[in-house]
């Protein structure tokens, strides 16, 4: 998963840990890890919500000022479909958990 340059510092510090995103289909697996710039980010769901769903304060979590500014940038292509991925970061040369 890709975050915008403004966001990236955030997620770094835990501060933002839920991104929105419409896609056509999911782009990243429960469990998979995305690098960033340092360290990963690994995801702990994904769910399918509706547009109604992506409130202030949802907004607000991702990162963003509000409902609109997400929106701007919460789109990647042609996909109509919103999910609202948890994920959470690891710091560069994160081991696995143990099983």
């Amino acid at each position: 998963m890709v975050f915008t340059k403004r966001l990236r510092d955030g997620v770094r510090r835990g501060e933002i840990t839920c991104s929105v995103r419409i896609w056509q289909r999911p782009h990243v697996k429960v469990g998979g890890r995305y690098a960033m710039e340092e360290g990963a980010i690994e995801v702990d769901s994904i769910t399918p919500i509706g547009l109604p769903d992506i409130t202030p304060q949802l907004a607000r979590e991702s990162g963003f000022l509000g409902v609109v500014d997400l929106l701007k940038v919460a789109k990647h292509g042609p996909g109509e479909n919103i999910y609202l991925v948890h994920f959470h970061y690891l710091p560069p040369h994160s081991k696995p958990e143990p099983v």
